[in-house]
Order: structure tokens, then sequence, then C-alpha cells
């Protein structure tokens, strides 16, 4: 995806920190997908709602296949 969103599904998210800089490796699933494969994003904490947990329904948004930042929907 060059540009663009796509929901999703949280399963897990698991803080790394790297040479001090924090980021998160965020685990989901697409809703639509009928076999569930977990997927894998990781992101600065910045670029995350506060209070995203497992079980929550967000929007991911990409920039030349990678994404970029997530918003609750």
């Amino acid at each position: 995806m060059l540009k663009g969103t796509r929901t999703a599904v949280i399963h897990r998210i698991q803080p790394i920190s790297i040479h001090g800089q924090v980021s998160l490796d965020v685990f989901w699933t697409d809703p639509e997908d009928i076999e569930g494969e977990i997927r894998h994003a990781r992101v600065g904490d910045e670029t995350v709602p506060r209070d995203m947990s497992k079980g929550d329904t967000v929007v991911l948004h990409y920039v030349l296949g990678s994404v970029i930042k997530i918003t609750k929907s």
C-alpha cells in the first residue's frame, strides 16, 4: 500500500527499547481475514493512542507500505 489506511484488531503490544529509543511491536489481525493471520508493525510509542490495548479495533495509517501511525476507530 503506497498510502492509505486499514482497519485492524490489536492482539498484543510489546514495548521494545533500541539504544534507549522506545518503540512498540504491535501484533494485529485484519477483521476481514477469515484465517486470522497475525501481522506485526513496529511504531514509535508517540504514534499510538495511550489507551490502546488488546482487543481494540484501530486504524493503521500507511505510507510506502509501512505503518506510521495508529488511531482508534
